[in-house]
């Protein structure tokens, strides 16, 4: 193998990592972007899809269906989390909603702990898409392909939600000016409760698919978390599109940097995000005045 072909398998590899990224980022921007909530327990919904994903997989032998058990049941876990625990908490300044979910992670983790235990779960790689093909440059993981496949298929289903359905016209301008949507009528209400619902289970979904290349454990989305937020604020908070360009920016510098300097790729993320906000504060393609 040349050093052109390493260098390219690695850059694959590198869209791969950054594939769940762009996904957890994209939950953590549509929350933000909508409700200005900075949600501390989006790694710990990564956390849960995981844990039901490979349940769910090992009791019916269906990826699929683990995929859609995941999207629904963290998706709902979500809806109650927002109007539970989150909505009181409107109007009282982002510091509350954030030490909320804060503590809400860690009751999450010791939830998952008490029924699974400290150990965690077996994960494996489905049938299905175990081993690996030559994509001209070299062999790759057929798995990883399917990642990145699979993250292109969602982010493409959200953008089409988004961008061409009502409600997507909807949550776009309650982004803007909730005040003009309430005043034409518009519950915004049930608006925030789908935007957190749906952000809660996107950050499901990459867990599961996340869980084959990760280990499976109670204390998994806490260092996704940091790597999650870094993704968002390079991108630029409450940006959807600049989650899914800054995911894959981090997910290949990570990827090559470890290739060259293994000690240096948690490190190199950093850098990045130090780089960005010196040249741009608000991130690649977030706007300014978010939190005012």
């Amino acid at each position: 193998m040349t050093d052109l072909n390493l260098l390219l398998l690695q850059t694959v590899t590198g869209i791969a990592l950054g594939s769940v990224y762009a996904l957890l980022a994209i939950g953590l921007s549509l929350i933000f972007g909508m409700l200005t909530v900075v949600n501390f327990a989006h790694g710990a919904y990564f956390m849960v899809g995981a844990y039901i994903g490979v349940y769910v997989l090992s009791a019916t032998g269906s990826f699929f269906a683990s995929l859609l058990a995941v999207f629904f049941s963290t998706g709902l876990f979500g809806l109650l989390t927002e109007r539970v625990l989150v909505r009181p908490l409107y109007g009282r300044g982002p510091d509350y909603p954030l030490l909320l979910t804060f503590g809400l992670s860690y009751v999450i983790i010791d939830v998952i702990r008490i029924i699974f235990g400290v150990e965690g779960l077996q994960s494996s790689t489905p049938a299905a898409l175990q081993g690996s093909v030559n994509i001209g440059i070299g062999y790759f993981p057929i798995y990883r392909l399917f990642l990145i496949a699979a993250a292109a298929v969602i982010i493409t289903a959200l953008w089409l939600f988004i961008e061409k359905s009502r409600y997507g016209l909807i949550i776009r301008a309650g982004a803007r000016d909730p005040e003009i949507v309430r005043i034409l009528g518009i519950d915004v209400a049930k608006v925030w409760l789908l935007v957190f619902g749906l952000g809660t289970a996107i950050a499901g979904l990459s867990g599961v698919l996340a869980a084959p290349i990760r280990t499976v454990t109670p204390e998994m989305g806490i260092p996704v978390l940091v790597e999650s937020f870094v993704v968002t604020v390079v991108g630029g908070m409450g940006s959807i599109g600049g989650a899914v360009i800054a995911g894959l920016l981090v997910g290949v510098v990570y990827s090559l940097t470890a290739l060259y300097a293994p000690a240096l790729a948690e490190l190199s993320i950093f850098a990045l995000m130090a780089l960005v906000l010196v040249v741009r504060p608000q991130g690649l393609f977030g706007r300014e005045g978010l939190m005012e």
